[in-house]
């Protein structure tokens, strides 16, 4: 038997070789004197007989695997007296779907544009900072019709894919709203947007920005390490590059590794899965879209994942909201200048058993201090501390004393987590907080 078996492959090997002298002797050989338009029926003919040549050969590799296959059992047999019989080849199996191995996941950059030819800042920072344009393909989807932006997003060539919103039209919106024509706007091209990524496109996930954000050195790697997380807890609905209450003095920058959840929709460098799009698509709101999403109909009690400093900057002070918030808060959000390899860290800790099995015990292990204590910097040896709200009046009381953002949105505090919103200080941790028993968020507070 091994002596048949040798046989063959020895036979499956000069066919091989064989087959490629011919292919070399075809494309080797010298061109002939022939009437005009015999040269190209020769060189046509050629790259026929070439390219079944190539073919023949992909058969015999596949008989010399199925050899190699069998002669591993043939020895089996002889050594265990076994009969074995040998399966037929299956069939290739079909390709596995997009992103089913996270650690080599395809996340599409989607970067919503309008009429900012300062997108370049945007695209810029994202195309120095991917680290692979494969893993981490930029589509820049264009609404407004603006030429010159138009023109800006055209000059990065092959290196990001440009899409346009075909309906640039007015919306009939009730005459009260007529003032909020942006905002219809905007969600009508988030949806066509969103809708191209995932139905055209077919990706699994994506990561979307919009023009005016400026993004941190460690921003794919931040997102390429908690996209397994979005995949494994169905308690997560997605992951923010942002912190509402991101500003320098309010965030240890000196903890830039870390993350928390929160239930509330940060937005601005997000990223979602394309199952939550399956779930919001046919429900999408025709105004206000990220207010909408923080509704309890929509976050349906899941969390986000959001950093300590943020991995977005906004440099936008220009747009529908007419730097409403921009002046207060915006501009003022501390960008992460800190590569950290979150890849390599181990980010269980955010799963929401374990994360409420730690977070919950330490902020509630927090002594408790009064506002005048901190404003005062009093007790400093208290170290972690935690300042206790009753109601929605006395969390935006403190908030406002204390420089955080003290609006609500169905209830839920930005950044906040349980009610709890954590931030720094004039240098020390506090955690700003409901009575340990927290029963859920009241919408009436909004």
């Amino acid at each position: 038997m091994l002596k048949k078996s040798s046989l063959v492959v020895w036979g499956a090997a000069l066919f091989i070789a064989w087959n490629g002298l011919l292919l070399l002797f075809l494309w080797s050989r010298p061109p002939s004197p022939a009437s005009p338009g015999e040269g190209d029926r020769l060189t046509a003919e050629v790259i026929r007989l070439a390219q079944d040549a190539e073919s023949e050969l992909e058969k015999q590799k596949e008989l010399l695997r199925q050899i190699h296959r069998y002669s591993g059992l043939w020895g089996q047999r002889r050594r265990h007296g076994v009969r074995i019989t040998p399966k037929p080849p299956s069939p290739p199996s079909p390709a596995p779907p997009r992103l089913t191995d996270p650690a080599g996941a395809v996340l599409p950059v989607l970067v919503m544009a309008c009429d900012r030819s300062t997108v370049r800042r945007c695209l810029d920072k994202l195309l120095r900072y991917r680290p692979s344009a494969q893993r981490f393909p930029v589509i820049v989807s264009q609404d407004c019709g603006h030429a010159e932006t138009a023109r800006v997003i055209a000059s990065y060539g092959d290196a990001v894919t440009h899409i346009r919103q075909p309906d640039l039209g007015d919306i009939p919106v009730p005459a009260e709203h007529r003032k909020f024509q942006g905002y219809y706007k905007i969600a009508r091209h988030y949806r066509w947007a969103l809708g191209q990524v995932f139905r055209t496109f077919r990706y699994r996930a994506a990561i979307v920005v919009e023009d005016d954000l400026e993004v941190a050195p460690d921003f794919f790697e931040y997102f390429q390490a908690t996209f397994p997380l979005l995949l494994a807890d169905r308690s997560l609905w997605c992951v923010s590059a942002w912190n509402d209450n991101g500003k320098e003095q309010m965030v240890d920058v000196g903890q830039a590794e870390l993350l928390y959840r929160t239930d509330f929709f940060p937005g601005l460098g997000w990223l979602l899965l394309a199952e939550l799009w399956d779930e919001l698509e046919p429900k999408w709101p025709r105004a206000f879209w990220d207010d909408w999403m923080r509704q309890p109909e929509q976050r349906r009690d899941r969390s986000c994942i959001r950093p300590e400093v943020s991995r977005t900057m906004t440099f936008g002070r220009k747009g529908v909201s007419h730097g409403q918030f921009f002046d207060q808060y915006l501009k003022f959000i501390k960008l992460n200048d800190r590569f950290v390899p979150f890849t390599q860290l181990d980010l269980s800790y955010l799963k929401k058993e374990e994360y409420e099995r730690s977070f919950l015990p330490k902020v509630y292990a927090a002594p408790e201090v009064r506002v005048e204590e901190l404003q005062g910097n009093r007790r400093r040896d208290l170290g972690a501390v935690r300042l206790q709200y009753s109601g929605r009046d006395s969390f935006k009381a403190f908030a406002k004393a204390l420089g955080l953002m003290d609006d609500l949105k169905s209830g839920v505090p930005r950044a906040g987590y349980r009610g709890i919103v954590s931030f720094v200080y004039r240098g020390r941790r506090v955690y700003l907080a409901p009575p340990s028993d927290w029963t859920g968020y009241d919408p009436s507070w909004s």
